[in-house]
């Protein structure tokens, strides 16, 4: 059933991209009241053709030269090898935990003699709310618990013995249980019958051609995690009367999710609307908003089908099937996870862009967030200002000294430098781009960023080698706001 649901996917997702017209198709209104601005002029571009693939993601066929935009490959498929999640979830607000179970398969690219698991919810931040995250014992196949160790709360290690080589396998096996916080401005938080579940489970933290990603976690509103895409099959459990927004598509009492990062959860009492986004070929959205909030969520689907429609023009088509939004109480802002972002109540204006903008930057390209965190925000700030119209605005932002020439500055740094965080690692990456010359140039050349790294995971240089085939001095630009490769 599930490969015959994915063929036909992919078998209407080429028809509907042949027949719309062009990747944007008919756009929805914004339908919003106080809205940050609309969409500025999308670059034009040419149609996209798709394949079909074993992943049941459609493809973005290559693109021609076209005026100063060089020609544009064919985007990136992810992994085959990609690891391989099986999750049970048991949300039992009541008690105020989270139980689960996970099996994961994972194929090293490089020798490697341990697993690392990041345990998130044990980071300051989370912690200081009352999130805690047990982990284990763990089993690998079907051997006996094998001993693990934990050199700080949000990593824990297991010893693999022999030691994998490139192309070996192996399947490891992890009960867990989540203390859930009570009302946090986080993504963790548990409020007026609504639990947001974000970065809440143990997760592989490899780098592919680099290993295990072992960046410390912050106290700051912000992520340190890094993973590669992953396919994921889930169960939620939750008790009658509640319901569920997450990342993938639901399935036979499960949700699957085809090579992604991580997925998320939200759980409430949701009056949902669901529409359709043509990124070229239809996305399903749906948005929810949990009872007791005011927020239309029709406004904020026209928003969202707007802005993905927009960004898939300007930076590639947006290969996953489904999206949804959940509105929680609690929460100032918004979280991006792959397929789901969760945001609290009165924040449809440029929130909701930014959000959608890391649909492309951090869920389809990823990057180490913890050792350059510009790279995602950055580019998801460039996204919200251009489908904002505030590049202008942006531009004439001030920079405190702290930030001035320090945007590729890991995490560590900005934990002591929190209140220069926004405008070092979102504003100013931002702005060196906007000096390089017109905005639908840059476009062009993250265009060509995401279609030779989907589904991989970008260091600086990265972005710089795309940028430079459109502008030979971005070198200096990028230079100029301190990011080098």
């Amino acid at each position: 059933m599930r490969r015959l649901r994915l063929a036909l996917f992919a078998v209407l997702a080429v028809v509907a991209a042949a027949c719309a017209g062009g990747p944007g198709g008919d756009r929805a209104g914004d339908g919003s009241a106080g809205g940050t601005g609309g969409s500025s002029p999308a670059s034009t571009s040419p149609e996209e053709p798709s394949t079909t693939t074993t992943a049941g993601l459609p493809q973005a066929g290559p693109l021609p030269p076209s005026g100063d935009c060089p020609a544009v490959p064919a985007q990136a498929r992810p992994d085959p090898e990609r690891p391989r999640y099986v999750m049970d979830v048991r949300v039992l607000p009541d008690e105020g935990v989270v139980d689960g179970r996970l099996t994961v398969r994972f194929t090293p690219d490089l020798p490697t003699d341990r697993l690392v698991f990041r345990l998130w919810p044990n980071g300051p931040r989370p912690a200081a709310a009352g999130a805690h995250l047990d982990a284990g014992p763990v089993f690998l196949g079907s051997s006996a618990p094998v001993a693990t160790s934990q050199p700080d709360p949000t990593t824990l290690v297991v010893p693999l013995d022999p030691p994998l080589r490139p192309g070996d396998a192996v399947e490891a096996t992890v009960p867990w249980r989540l203390t859930l916080p009570g009302p946090s401005n986080d993504r963790l938080a548990m409020e007026d019958g609504a639990v947001r579940l974000g970065s809440f489970f143990p997760i592989l933290a490899w780098e592919p051609g680099v290993g295990w990603a072992l960046d410390p976690a912050t106290s700051l509103f912000g992520e340190a995690s890094t993973a590669p895409v992953a396919d994921f099959s889930y169960s939620v459990t939750v008790p009658e009367g509640l319901s569920v927004l997450a990342s993938g598509v639901p399935e036979g009492g499960r949700w699957e999710a085809v090579a992604v990062r991580d997925v998320a959860v939200s759980v409430g009492r949701f009056r949902t609307v669901e529409g359709v986004a043509h990124a070229p070929w239809p996305v399903t959205v749906t948005v929810g908003v949990h009872e007791g909030l005011d927020d239309d969520p029709a406004a904020y689907l026209a928003r969202v089908v707007r802005s993905m429609e927009d960004f898939s023009r300007r930076f590639g088509a947006y290969p996953y099937p489904a999206h949804t939004l959940a509105l929680t109480p609690g929460l100032s802002g918004g979280l991006e996870y792959p397929g789901h972002v969760m945001q609290g109540p009165g924040t449809i204006g440029r929130t909701t862009s930014h959000e959608v903008g890391h649909l492309w930057f951090y869920s389809l390209v990823g990057n180490n967030q913890g050792r350059d965190p510009w790279i995602d925000e950055g580019l998801a700030t460039w996204a919200e200002a251009r489908f904002e119209d505030s590049l202008a605005e942006l531009s004439a932002t001030g920079m405190p000294a702290p930030a001035r020439g320090r945007a590729g500055e890991p995490m560590t740094y900005w934990e002591t430098h929190q209140d220069s965080y926004y405008r070092g690692v979102y504003v100013q990456p931002a702005q060196a781009l906007a000096a390089l010359g017109d905005p639908d140039r840059v476009d062009c050349a993250l265009r060509l960023l995401v279609a030779v790294h989907a589904f991989g995971v970008v260091h600086p240089g990265d972005v710089e080698a795309a940028l430079t085939r459109v502008f030979p001095h971005a070198e200096a630009a990028l230079a100029g706001a301190g990011i080098s490769p």
